[in-house]
């Protein structure tokens, strides 16, 4: 059957600046699992839409139980792929992350909305579900459930590595900006420049 797993989350930050921080939160004190990540395809839609796919790279130990069933060799890089939709109109960010290796083992699945809180729009609103699943006979449920104990971990420390990078955000710009779209002169809200839109579109996306 699988666990499943949601949360919401209140953010005491502006949309845009979530936005930028969510971009670069790597790295941080907090995500030293995260060992890499590279961006596969970028494109903006005709409706405005920002399209990404990015590849992580992740460590992954085993719990001591595991280790002594698994062997000593396999690999404890985890190759996860991330797809996002920006959307600067409705200010939503929609992502959903799947891992690409050790599918048999356990397969993760999550998904995240960042949205605008409509009623205090100087805070972004952060609900984010997933699906923990396992195909190992016999051993299933212990797996799913350490893969649920594991993502509810690695959410705490994401959330502090996404607040490390709204901080860091937060100290560069200006006080014009701290309160609002005025002025805006930011090199990130430019427009993306036409060569970071490439010929391809993948197969699969959010």
């Amino acid at each position: 059957m699988g666990r499943y797993f949601h949360s919401e989350v209140d953010i005491k930050s502006p949309w845009h600046q979530v936005l930028a921080a969510f971009w670069q939160r790597y790295p941080n004190p907090y995500s030293a699992h995260v060992l890499t990540e590279d961006v596969l395809y970028r494109e903006v839609t005709p409706s405005n839409h920002l399209l990404s796919r990015r590849l992580l790279i992740k460590t992954n130990r085993l719990p001591g139980w595991a280790e002594c069933v698994f062997p000593a060799h396999m690999a404890r890089a985890v190759y996860v792929l991330e797809d996002s939709i920006v959307d600067p109109q409705t200010h939503t960010l929609i992502t959903k992350t799947w891992n690409l290796n050790h599918n048999t083992l356990m397969m993760v699945v999550e998904r995240s909305l960042f949205e605008e809180d409509s009623s205090q729009p100087s805070w972004t609103k952060l609900r984010r579900e997933a699906f923990i699943s396992s195909a190992v006979y016999g051993l299933a449920r212990p797996i799913q459930e350490f893969g649920l104990a594991r993502f509810k971990s690695n959410q705490v420390k994401a959330m502090k590595g996404l607040e490390y990078a709204l901080s860091r955000i937060q100290t560069a710009d200006s006080p014009a900006h701290l309160h609002g779209d005025q002025g805006d002169t930011s090199e990130k809200h430019k427009p993306l420049p036409p060569q970071t839109t490439p010929t391809q579109k993948p197969k699969q996306f959010v």
